[in-house]
């Protein structure tokens, strides 16, 4: 048993060390993210089996937020923080923004080759090319892999996989530029702080 644990690790440490990565590929991929501002469009997002919909929308740096269609859900970062809000709770979970690999992709400059994002292995096909990437040194987080379009270059879509493993799939359709936002758009505009005896207390 021992000794195919040690096969089994020699294998996965050669597949890891052999991984290709074209570096025009990334450079083409770092000239995009670079060169877009703000996007809006649709997404669709498979996690856990289950399939969801709705309004995705970015505005560099730092700021995402994913409105679903037919859930009381909606994920916002405002340059800081990562919020996931469920609305029916009025509860929110809250991470640092650095802490998640689709942070890499909202930063205020993007650099894929000499910073501290690592592109381990990229791929390519007729239509489209895929970087994997992670935090490097910070593998434990998690990693993304990010598909685009090749002519033109566009985001298609990417696949973020966390610490536990836990994989989900977001594909985005009729992506358009837009950096016309309202000034609150990225913020959350209500929830629940703390709980007294005359109930809930709330701030906008």
């Amino acid at each position: 048993m021992k000794k195919i644990i040690t096969i089994l690790f020699s294998l996965f440490v050669c597949v890891g060390a052999n991984a290709a990565v074209d570096k025009n590929l990334v450079i083409s991929a770092e000239k995009y993210l670079n060169s877009i501002t703000g996007l809006n469009g649709g997404f669709t997002q498979t996690s856990n089996g289950k399939t969801q919909t709705g309004l995705f929308s970015m505005l560099r740096p730092g700021r995402v937020r994913l409105d679903y269609k037919n859930a009381p859900i909606q994920l916002i970062s405002d340059g800081k923080d990562l919020y996931f809000y469920d609305k029916s709770l009025d509860q929110i979970t809250t991470v640092p923004l650095t802490s998640t690999p689709a942070g890499i992709l909202v930063r205020k400059k993007i650099d894929l080759q000499n910073a501290d994002i690592n592109v381990y292995e990229t791929s390519s096909d007729k239509n489209t090319f895929t970087l994997k990437m992670n935090l490097r040194d910070q593998e434990g987080l998690g990693h993304m892999d990010v598909v685009f379009d090749k002519s033109p270059v566009k985001l298609k879509s990417w696949s973020v996989v966390d610490a536990t493993s836990a994989k989900t799939d977001v594909v985005f359709n009729d992506l358009k530029i837009k950096t016309d936002f309202g000034k609150n758009y990225f913020q959350l505009s209500r929830h629940k702080t703390a709980s007294t005896n005359d109930g809930d207390d709330f701030y906008d």
